[in-house]
């Protein structure tokens, strides 16, 4: 990711610089997924809080955002400042597209479909939204969250699978459905049907983790066990701040509930055989 960002900073001209920084930013390759942060929000230092333990030379990497930096520093340290304020500017981001006009933005772009759509076939081209998988910076890419099948994808372009998900966050996809519910798709049939959610979005989920299961086996040489695979699958769980969102929780309970009455009923089946 690093290398890739240092190659940007090193294929721009001082002539990519004349306008802002945030505005050159935007335009290179590969940051669509951003929007742009309002200039009063980053000067707020309230915003801020806490970011200065994140960020190596961080005063001057928030002078080089906010087009403050001294000429002469400027072209002293342009590469490593550059890679701290795309850090800053960053988890800038991911605090600014949870607030009201954060929000907005990032609505407009998701009515122009530029997050992609799901490749999941039942799934209707359902417009994503990006999503972190942790709030730490370098620890995870950012994903693309279906608000339909409420599954992650990777993003299909390297460029923007190289974004780091901490930009984003956790909470955006989950905050934004619950600011504009109208835009929670139904479960089944085209997106403009009314939802008839419970028992068709458990089979969707069920047919897609039979896809995606892993081939597991518990022990070498011996043939793998139905319920150990089923037990083993790994799904997404929508979070708010650490915690699960109420009413998929509450979904995500009710379907782990068949899940495991199903594993009891596999496994008596395979001691029997």
């Amino acid at each position: 990711m690093i290398g890739r960002i240092v190659e940007d900073i090193s294929s721009g001209s001082d002539s990519d610089y004349s306008n802002s920084w945030i505005s050159w930013f935007l335009s290179s390759k590969g940051n669509e997924y951003f929007c742009e942060v309002d200039e009063d929000y980053i000067l707020d230092r309230f915003n801020l809080t806490g970011l200065n333990n994140e960020v190596s030379n961080y005063g001057q990497a928030l002078d080089l955002i906010t087009d403050n930096l001294d000429d002469d520093i400027q072209d002293e340290l342009r590469g490593t400042l550059d890679v701290q304020a795309r850090l800053l500017y960053g988890l800038i981001h991911a605090r600014w597209i949870v607030t009201a006009r954060g929000l907005a933005k990032m609505l407009e772009k998701y009515k122009r479909v530029e997050f992609g759509r799901c490749p999941r076939v039942l799934c209707q081209s359902q417009p994503l939204l990006p999503v972190g998988l942790s709030d730490t910076p370098y620890e995870k890419s950012v994903k693309l969250y279906c608000g339909r099948c409420e599954d992650v994808y990777s993003p299909k372009s390297s460029r923007h699978g190289s974004i780091d998900g901490a930009y984003f966050g956790t909470s955006f996809p989950h905050l934004f459905f619950m600011v504009y519910p109208n835009l929670i798709s139904p479960k089944v049939g085209p997106i403009e049907i009314p939802p008839t959610r419970l028992h068709e979005s458990d089979v969707n989920k069920r047919n897609r983790r039979t896809r995606d299961e892993p081939e597991i086996t518990e022990n070498a040489g011996e043939p793998g066990s139905t319920a150990a695979v089923a037990l083993k699958a790994d799904r997404y769980r929508p979070r708010i701040y650490g915690f699960q969102v109420h009413e998929i929780a509450k979904l995500q309970r009710w379907q782990e509930a068949v899940r495991d009455r199903q594993v009891a009923r596999l496994e008596a089946l395979e001691d029997v055989s």
